[in-house]
């Protein structure tokens, strides 16, 4: 108690002395999520002409023929409120104060008629709103003939180039613009396997990065497969980075947006969705005014002030050591007592928390690669987001995960609980996740049949564990490529418990108050109804996974006319032809027989009636060749919900039954049953670990 009334003294009157002084140090950010576009945002935006917003999507350059010509324009479109980029000595450039920010948007550029492409795009920070005349062409929306290259423009602009001019490198690259069209830095992104205006439809998500501190922006490009599929992951490496310091170059109130130009060859540039966080610096007056009249106290209560620091942070200390008892509690009774790693060593492992360490990224932390020197031993860090809904999933995470034991799990090694922040420390998985291999482009070679085979029944054996063999049976509930990681010798390791949830033995399932769990195209469809995981909607995510490793495609590809990996697979079940469903990238390097077994398996599991699906036990049964697939219908099996009185009552009827072989192949149910609470929406959200 004693302790307690020192520390509220030492607290009140550190706050009379230093508020207006912590007011000045406080940096808060805000953030702007936009989209999809519709006429309501010309409220909020600058729509500079010919630019328009329609068709969900803000048009920099006109959207469609009309009667005019698309030849020759020149666009703008910027959020109507400026922002404070930088403060201090407009004469001193070393002690002014620059905001961060950071932003990504999701683009199609698109080509007309499969014509050649022209001109580009840009994301821009400028001074005004107004689009200068003349602006077409070459000079992307920014500037014209006459004032290219003037200070006076005061703009900074990311410029993805479609058309090359004399001083452009290509036709395909991504440019660092300052007052000028000619790129400070240019980068091609053909080294990178990125077309940004191809034949056919094509989305690209733009991340942008600008640090104040140290004066520095960095951008990064990764495709993403409709707009409705879930944001990809930020990847690791930027395609440009270079110095930058705002405050030489814009004015102090700036206007984020875009800019964009055709010329004589035309491209639709459209931008679907956007997000934009920008620091708030304070205000330079304001502070100023208040931080004299704190020196007008005296140096006595200076002296009363940094006594009252030093009390303040003693019995910070020593209430922080009590506090979240939760947590702490839960951490030092853990059963076989995981190893307690001292933050320090962490922080100094990943090199801070750096970037460039960064291997992924969920719903509930970031996840980085470390080293512990002494020991030798290369280390993941999982950085938990620190509200209080993570810190939940934190202790859900720890408490199963720390007592699992299966050769085909992430490994546990211990955590850290420092500062309210929570770690979790795994064994580093060299190899990456599976999706990363599966899904991986040209830069590299795909995996192969064999190692494809050897993690799903990796996979199978894991999910048999937690679901008949661990003794409080657990529900994974987020089973999808990014969640399966490859050790040294490519063995299967499922990781992310962060939405695990162990289930009493005598209950199947563990019931959701707050929306469906769990990534969307994995989803069984009675979690939209029930909002419950069971058991069997992981053998649905399971399936999910076995057709993406079969397919080489995600569950959300849209094939022709089919909206989902699952119906297109069906309907070639059904007309004979199931192995055109091969990933073409491994042309005849499989086993006919292997791949036929996990293409039939992977629709059982798909089954839209959850008592239909194979039991892990039969699973592994049918990869080990010793029993034979279950039939699976010519057609896919309709979903059928029917509501029964009382809030815990339902019933699903099997469509295998009567009629069920005349069932159209569609999915059954509706888009609209999505909630908002899955991951996988417009922003940095692919899970790891």
């Amino acid at each position: 108690m004693k302790g307690l009334v020192l520390w509220l003294i030492g607290f009140l009157i550190l706050h009379l002395m230093v508020v207006a002084i912590a007011e000045t140090r406080e940096l808060k950010t805000k953030t702007y999520p936009f989209g999809p576009f519709d006429s309501s945002y010309y409220d909020n935006f600058a729509v500079i002409k010919p630019a328009t917003i329609s068709n969900d999507a803000l048009q920099i350059t006109p959207d469609s023929v009309g009667n005019f010509s698309l030849n020759d324009r020149s666009g703008r479109i910027l959020f109507n409120q400026t922002f404070k980029l930088w403060d201090g000595d407009s004469k001193k450039i070393a002690v002014r104060k620059v905001a961060s920010f950071n932003t990504s948007f999701l683009i199609n550029v698109f080509r007309v008629n499969n014509s050649v492409p022209g001109e580009g795009v840009t994301f821009l920070i400028a001074s005004d709103t107004a689009l200068p005349p003349g602006s077409s062409g070459q000079y992307l929306g920014l500037t014209n003939s006459s004032t290219d290259g003037l200070s006076s423009n005061k703009l900074v602009a990311i410029e993805l180039d479609t058309f090359k001019q004399d001083f452009d490198p290509d036709d395909n690259h991504i440019g660092l613009n300052i007052n000028s069209v000619r790129s400070k830095k240019t980068v091609s992104l053909s080294d990178f396997g990125i077309q940004i205006a191809p034949n056919g439809t094509k989305f690209y998500v733009v991340w942008i990065d600008y640090d104040g501190q140290n004066k520095w922006i960095q951008v990064f490009l990764e495709e993403q497969d409709e707009v409705s599929s879930p944001t990809p992951s930020k990847p690791a490496k930027p395609v440009l980075s270079s110095d930058l310091d705002l405050s030489s170059i814009v004015k102090q109130d700036a206007y984020f947006g875009f800019s964009g130009s055709t010329g004589s060859h035309v491209q639709l540039n459209c931008v679907l969705r956007w997000n934009l966080t920008v620091q708030i610096l304070p205000g330079a007056n304001k502070g100023s005014k208040l931080f004299k009249i704190g020196l007008a106290v005296g140096v006595p209560v200076v002296v009363l002030s940094l006594l009252a620091i030093g009390l303040t942070y003693y019995w910070y200390r020593k209430w922080k050591a009590r506090s979240d008892p939760n947590i702490l509690g839960a951490l030092k009774s853990l059963p076989g007592t995981p190893r307690e790693f001292k933050f320090r060593d962490l922080k100094k492992a990943t090199n801070n928390f750096d970037e460039k360490h960064k291997l992924g990224q969920g719903g509930f932390g970031v996840v980085y690669k470390g080293l512990l020197p002494k020991e030798n031993l290369e280390i993941a860090v999982k950085k938990f987001s620190g509200d209080i809904k993570g810190k939940d999933d934190f202790l859900a995470e720890l408490t199963i995960i720390n007592r699992l034991r299966h050769k085909h799990l992430v490994p546990l090694l211990g955590w850290c609980h420092k500062n309210a922040m929570l770690l979790l420390v795994y064994d580093y998985m060299p190899n990456g996740s599976l999706d990363a291999h599966i899904f991986c482009g040209s830069e590299k070679t795909t995996l192969n049949w064999n190692l494809r085979y050897k993690v799903v029944s990796g996979v199978a054996s894991a999910l048999h564990y937690l679901h008949n063999e661990y003794d409080q049976k657990v529900v994974h509930r987020d089973l999808k490529a990014s969640n399966i990681m490859l050790d040294s010798n490519f063995n299967a390791r499922l990781g992310d418990f962060g939405l695990a949830r162990a289930i009493e033995n005598e209950k199947t399932s563990y019931a959701e108050l707050e929306g469906v769990p769990g990534t969307m195209g994995y989803i069984a469809p009675e979690c939209f109804h029930t909002a419950k995981a069971t058991r069997e909607s992981d053998v649905y995510g399971f399936g999910a996974v076995l057709l993406e490793v079969v397919c080489g495609q995600r569950p959300w590809t849209k094939i022709g006319e089919f909206l989902l990996l699952v119906d297109w697979v069906w309907c070639l079940h059904r007309e004979g032809r199931i192995l055109e469903a091969v990933d073409e990238r491994l042309g005849s390097d499989y086993v006919v027989e292997e791949a036929e077994r996990l293409l039939l398996l992977g629709l059982a599991c798909s089954h839209p009636i959850a008592s239909e699906r194979p039991k892990t036990q039969a699973i592994l049964q049918i990869l080990s060749g010793s029993m034979a697939v279950p039939h699976v219908p010519p057609f896919k099996p309709a979903f059928v919900w029917t509501s029964m009185p009382g809030p815990d009552s339902f019933s699903i009827t099997s469509s295998f039954n009567n009629t069920a072989d005349l069932t159209p192949a569609s999915s059954g149910w509706s888009p609209h049953y999505f909630s908002r609470d899955v991951q996988g929406e417009f922003s940095d959200g692919s899970a790891l670990m």
